[in-house]
């Protein structure tokens, strides 16, 4: 997810200086030759990986209802766990219990989720909790369960107000860097343990050998690209054991250009697409004719030639970008009764302002649960 970040640590979008001359008939051969269906192709990388990144727009519907019909297939193929950004560490005891539970309560879940952001009111995560404990229940008892696994912590936004500088942040992060966390957990209870995981994060937690591109004053063409993420340092350590998959979704535009968000490799994965009648596939990027279409979104920043091969691994397409949707939303989520509790932690001031009343939360979480208005805009 891209945020608005204040003064301390700014993200430039890019300037790319080449556009996209390349026919699509090689690609679409390939296409052709090679599709797979998403689950599939998702399940087919575990043979030689053991964690697979699935690069997520978040509050997306059809992404999450991916993720619970993957269940099954990742448990014959030996992968028992899903790992989530949205989720709390702290919760995870209680986050066990309730998949393994004889009854399932949607009232736990909702805390859960509640407890880690108090404003993600998108039943499709907390769905996955339930998909999980439904798959469970069809298991012999005897045997190995299903898990999903939180990959971050209670972050404290109570206190945070101004700029971002070392001593504010570390009040928020006090448990430290959210990368170096996740990578923490990941190893603790995957790779230590000779385990398998598929985790679902947004896209600049993903990326492996990508490296996402900020404004740096000193920086060659004044760009600096980091590797400190969490796909990052996971692939640092175990290059041969990582794999991220993009979710198709729309990319950032150039700077102050309109539409603000346009179609992945300059609309050319769209047209393939369409030409495929809009088949839901999964498929290779690297050194394939698909990896090779050149792309000028805000990735391209500082990666000359940029191509979808230099930003993932695999691509996932499930529908045309105006035709994905926002999440169900659970009205229960955030009431008068919670409030109080919820606005002491809304996540994030410079992602959206703080909100000064219940009624002004819920408008701006509608605001940004509604896809296809957000959607309309891109540029095919």
């Amino acid at each position: 997810m891209f945020k608005k970040i204040s003064s301390f640590f700014v993200i430039l979008l890019p300037v790319c200086l080449f556009s996209q001359t390349e026919a699509i008939d090689r690609p679409l051969q390939y296409l052709s030759a090679n599709k797979m269906s998403p689950q599939e192709y998702i399940v087919s990388k575990f043979a030689t990986r053991d964690i697979v990144l699935l690069s997520e727009e978040h509050r997306i519907k059809e992404n999450l209802e991916l993720v619970k019909s993957l269940i099954p297939f990742l448990y014959k193929n030996g992968v028992y766990t899903i790992g989530m950004e949205f989720g709390a560490s702290e919760n995870q005891k209680t986050l066990d219990s309730l998949i393994l539970a004889p009854e399932y309560n949607e009232n736990i879940a909702r805390k859960l989720m509640f407890n880690y952001n108090s404003g993600w009111v998108f039943k499709g995560y907390t769905d996955i909790y339930k998909a999980a404990w439904l798959f469970n229940k069809s298991l012999p008892e005897s045997a190995k369960k299903f898990r999903i696994l939180n990959l971050s912590y209670r972050y404290n936004w109570s206190s945070f107000s101004g700029y971002r500088t070392p001593e504010k942040m570390m009040k928020v992060f006090y448990k430290g860097n959210t990368e170096i966390y996740r990578f923490g957990i990941v190893e603790k209870e995957i790779m230590t343990k000779d385990d398998k995981i598929l985790i679902l994060t947004g896209d600049i937690h993903a990326f492996t050998r990508y490296k996402f591109p900020v404004y740096d004053f000193l920086g060659e063409d004044f760009v600096r690209l980091e590797n400190g993420y969490f796909g990052n340092l996971l692939y640092a350590k175990y290059p041969q054991k990582v794999y991220t998959v993009l979710l198709h979704k729309p990319f950032m535009n150039r700077p102050d250009t309109k539409p603000e968000l346009v179609s992945p490799a300059n609309g050319a994965i769209e047209t393939i697409m369409q030409k495929m009648e809009y088949e839901p596939v999964g498929f290779d990027l690297v050194n394939t004719p698909l990896g090779k279409l050149r792309d000028d979104s805000y990735y391209s920043l500082g990666h000359k030639n940029c191509a979808l091969e230099d930003i993932a691994d695999g691509y996932v397409f499930l529908k045309p970008l105006k035709k994905l949707s926002g999440c169900d939303i659970d009205t229960a989520f955030l009431t008068e009764k919670n409030w109080e509790q919820a606005k002491e932690n809304v996540a994030d001031p410079d992602w959206r302002p703080r909100p000064n009343s219940l009624e002004e939360y819920w408008k701006q979480i509608l605001e940004y649960a509604d896809v296809p208005k957000k959607y309309a805009e891109v540029d095919k």
